[in-house]
């Protein structure tokens, strides 16, 4: 059966981003109303495309795939393609769509950047490599897109370049994922050598079909363990690196020095989504040992970054670590639970995490650029959109009942406590819901709830503020004494260009969910290309209920335990101490310095690297160099030698025979003058000493 035109033409919804950013690249700094409608053209067209491929995909749900021979070497070709099934279908409508609206987000936010243009090009850029990564049905042309997404990201989390923490936060970003990457290309390379081939589905012979895969499930390596279940592990240090995974999970947080778009485009849709996507695609060889490193990494992860959220004072700081947090959720569930726990999770999270950095951004805007939630407070009276639908965010990602995260999150806990092999990561998960609760709530009441925080003249007050306003005359519940001013001045809503997706992704945050509830699984059957029927009976699976009951006890006494140390209290000057901090003040500090993990790191890891560089600088002076200098020395010397003996010998000893030669000529010449009398005179002495010699030879 020929393929569809949607499949065929598949290659359309990356490369579309793609030219649009080429073009980007080539118009001059002030064209940017056209650089702009090239990226949102782009991504409206991209999406159009992937909703007729979703249709496609539920009415065709087995893999559909295209491939094609890209290039040789000895007798063998390279193939590459593209596919098109139920998960590359869903990512492929997230990714467009919500890189739609972020797009359209940024007209607002980057409106007065010099480098608008160049902005929107790298934007263009990275969604283009997201989705080929989505669409590729070959390892190696994954990759390819995969590695263009890391420049990009490099690119954009380094924006601001002339801002030494972006320039910095970069480089991190950069190096940190290319050590997942080693992991990455080690496996490709395994896993090439063991199936022949780098393709997915290819009719049969694919990497990932059951041939291939039983054939290296059958192989054993190192310890027992399966070369698939090797392989996979592999591959996996990829996604760790991509969708920050501890201990690769350094250069997340300080993404957030690129602009805020950026951010929730590499939090929500594509970046960190792409390791998570990995995990699902690859799936095959993810079985045994390798599904419980994953459910373990998923789990630490989880209650790792949401501890150290709890701490941190950047907006944009806390909801990095909450990412980082919910990526572990996901690879948990992709552990415990299968693919489509995880991307269920991954699919509401990228829609209510978008809302949530656009929603910080629309804050930080709203505060002239201030980002310390301790500067803040009371912002709900004058930025009511972006307070609602923030309030839409936050719920979702606690996992309040009915919400989005609330669905998606129970799932991968009710998977987790049945996980035959440990309760541990369910524990794990559940403390973590907690604490996402709690530092979500915590950041609600700095951010919008109470007076807005006062402190002295002068002292501690934002920076950027061009002016002051007494606090009497702004909140009437904060007795200010004089010299005391707001912290932040005149803060106002965000234009309609932002508030709109605001809007949008709030109505996905609160209704998305429903797509995959225990009574109607639509999106868990769609995955599984099975059909969906509506059964209240999906409730009754066991143990199910009371997961969700303790789910929900779980995310309440978050809450509450938020408003005890947060709500109760107000905090009404910006040098005032946190809650926890006057509780625990060492405990705060260690995790407001996230865990002391990159001074770990330095004193570790970057000191060996370090000590290694330097030893590599010694040896490549004084032992290679000086090699190499003693060789020159050694050929310096036999060339002055050389030169010598060439001087004083060859040529004095060639020299004294071409003069000792010039003067017997000079002699001989004299004979040849040309007077016959001295002719005649040497032929008569020649022939009396001829007669003498004859005579004496006759007599003898």
């Amino acid at each position: 059966m020929s393929a569809s035109w949607i499949v065929r033409n598949l290659w359309l919804i990356p490369a579309l981003p793609m030219v649009a950013a080429g073009i980007s690249a080539l118009l001059k700094k002030g064209q940017r109303g056209l650089s702009a409608a090239l990226a949102i053209g782009s991504m409206g067209t991209a999406l159009a495309l992937a909703v007729m491929a979703f249709v496609e995909a539920l009415a065709h749900p087995a893999v559909q795939v295209l491939n094609f021979q890209w290039l040789q070497f000895g007798d063998q070709w390279v193939t590459l393609g593209w596919l098109l099934d139920p998960l590359a279908a869903v990512m492929l409508v997230m990714v467009t769509f919500v890189g739609l609206l972020i797009f359209v987000y940024s007209l607002g936010y980057m409106a007065h950047d010099d480098n608008f243009a160049r902005f929107f090009c790298f934007m263009s850029l990275f969604a283009g490599a997201m989705l080929g990564v989505v669409i590729a049905n070959s390892l190696l042309l994954l990759f390819m897109c995969w590695e263009v997404v890391g420049l990009t990201s490099y690119l954009l989390i380094g924006f601001w370049f002339h801002r030494p923490a972006a320039a910095a936060a970069a480089k991190k970003a950069f190096v940190t994922t290319r050590v997942g990457d080693l992991g990455l290309l080690i496996g490709m390379v395994w896993l090439y050598a063991q199936a022949g081939t780098l393709t997915f589905y290819d009719y049969g012979r694919g990497c990932l079909e059951q041939g291939a895969v039983s054939a290296m499930a059958a192989h054993i390596t190192v310890a027992g363990m399966a070369v698939s279940t090797a392989i996979g592990l592999l591959i996996f240090c990829g996604a760790m690196g991509k969708s920050g995974q501890v201990p690769l999970h350094v250069w997340l947080p300080d993404a957030m020095e690129g602009p805020t778009p950026v951010s929730a485009l590499i939090h929500a849709a594509t970046m960190v989504a792409a390791g998570v996507y990995l995990v699902a695609r690859v799936y095959p060889l993810m079985s045994g040992t390798a599904l419980e490193v994953v459910a373990w990494v998923g789990a630490i992860t989880a209650i790792f970054a949401a501890c150290i959220a709890v701490a941190q004072n950047d907006i944009k700081r806390i909801l990095a670590y909450s990412t980082v947090s919910q990526l572990g959720y996901m690879m948990l569930g992709l552990g415990v639970g299968g693919v489509a726990v995880g991307m269920f999770h991954l699919i509401t999270h990228a829609f209510f995490k978008a809302l949530l950095f656009l929603g910080a951004g629309s804050v930080i805007h709203g505060c002239t650029e201030e980002q310390d939630i301790r500067n803040m407070g009371g912002l709900r009276r004058w930025m009511p959109v972006t307070f609602a639908t923030y309030a839409c965010g936050m719920l979702a990602l606690c996992g309040f009942p009915l919400f989005a995260g609330f669905w998606s999150k129970d799932a991968i806990l009710h998977a987790a406590h049945g996980w035959g092999v440990s309760r541990g990561p369910f524990y794990l998960g559940a403390v973590g819901a907690l604490l996402t609760a709690f530092y979500m709530t915590r950041q609600m009441y700095y951010v919008f709830f109470g007076p807005q925080r006062v402190t002295d003249a002068g002292v501690g007050a934002a920076p950027v503020a061009s002016h002051a306003i007494p606090a009497e005359q702004i909140e009437p519940v904060v007795s200010a004494r004089p010299g005391e001013v707001c912290a932040i001045a005149d803060p106002h809503e965000s234009p309609a260009v932002m508030t709109g997706p605001l809007a949008i992704l709030a109505v996905f945050a609160c209704v998305l969910g429903f797509a995959g509830t225990p009574a109607w699984p639509w999106f868990q059957n769609f995955l599984a290309g099975q059909t969906t029927r509506f059964d209240w009976a999906g409730f009754g699976e066991p143990g199910l209920m009371s997961v969700m009951m303790v789910s929900s006890a779980i995310v309440l006494v978050g809450l509450m335990l938020g408003w005890w140390f947060y709500g109760r209290k107000p905090i009404v000057r910006v040098t005032d101490p946190d809650a926890l901090e006057k509780l625990q003040p060492g405990i705060f500090h260690a995790l407001a310095n996230r865990l002391y993990v990159d001074e770990l790191y330095g004193v570790t890891v970057i000191a060996l690297a370090r000590f290694c560089a330097g030893f590599a600088a010694w040896l490549d002076r004084w032992i290679f160099g000086g090699a190499v200098r003693l060789v020159s020395w050694i050929v310096t010397g036999v060339s002055w030698l050389d030169a010598g003996v060439d001087k004083y010998v060859v040529n004095g000893g060639f020299d004294e025979g071409c003069r000792e030669l010039g003067r017997g000529g000079r002699l001989l010449s004299h004979l040849e003058n040309g007077r016959v009398q001295n002719y005649l005179r040497v032929i008569a002495g020649a022939l009396v000493v001829l007669a003498v010699l004859l005579l004496w030879s006759h007599r003898g």
